[in-house]
């Protein structure tokens, strides 16, 4: 449950909580829904319970055992914020990434009202990054609720985008990440809604980092816009 990751933005995962559930039209089809059954139908234990929330307290001080310095994506495969995962197996989680200031941490959301409550009661060292999922503008408050965490490095993920941003206001950001949605279903991403976004960014001068196109073949595709990569990362 800590791996190294094929995801363009980070260097591992680190999965001490799996499963989720589905909460807004960003979910609908969930990279992480589809996996976890997959690996339940292979026998995979930590899946027993296909994408239940899960907790593994096993797997909390693994972070530990890394003593070579990595970007950790924590619970690609579930929200820390999830309703079902009690505060203080959130605040042993914190404590880990507090003492393993070697590593920088990126967490993101769907529930930032959650995170707001649960805030006060964790420690942000400066290697903890702080991330919200926004994949449309129904769901622009998330950004809102972001602002007000203390994190050092707090970010967007806007992925699966599937509708436009306009006028975004990245005061307080320091990162942005923008993506297509893969996969048999993916819903369509137009070139204008990333344009407007990366100008955006430029302009106020907020490290913007495409991660891809999307499709049903997302590595034919690929992550080219307007004839360049963009894997621009924040100050850390």
């Amino acid at each position: 449950m800590g791996s190294i990751s094929k995801i363009e933005w980070t260097e591992s995962t680190w999965n001490p909580v799996t499963g989720c559930t589905k909460i807004t039209a960003g979910c609908a089809n969930c990279y992480a829904y589809i996996m976890a059954r997959r690996l339940h139908a292979m026998g995979n234990p930590r899946y027993a319970n296909g994408f239940n929330v899960t907790l593994h307290n096993d797997l909390i001080r693994l972070p530990l055992t890394w003593k070579k310095p990595r970007r950790v994506f924590v619970n690609s495969m579930s929200d820390l914020f999830h309703e079902e995962v009690p505060i203080d197996f959130i605040v042993k989680v914190f404590e880990v990434m507090n003492v393993t200031p070697w590593h920088n941490y990126q967490i993101l959301t769907k529930r930032t009202k959650r995170l707001v409550e649960i805030a006060p009661y964790l420690k942000w060292t400066p290697n903890i990054w702080q991330g919200a999922t926004i994949e449309n503008s129904s769901v622009v408050d998330r950004l809102f609720d972001l602002k007000r965490i203390p994190a050092n490095i707090k970010f967007l993920s806007l992925e699966p985008l599937i509708g436009p941003l306009n006028d975004l206001d990245l005061d307080g950001i320091q990162w942005v990440i923008v993506g297509g949605e893969s996969g048999a279903y993916a819903r369509p991403i137009m070139a204008e809604w990333i344009y407007e976004i990366r100008d955006h960014c430029v302009r106020q001068k907020v490290p913007f980092f495409f991660k891809q196109w999307g499709g049903f073949n997302k590595k034919k595709n690929g992550r080219l816009l307007e004839g360049r990569t963009w894997d621009e990362m924040p100050d850390y």
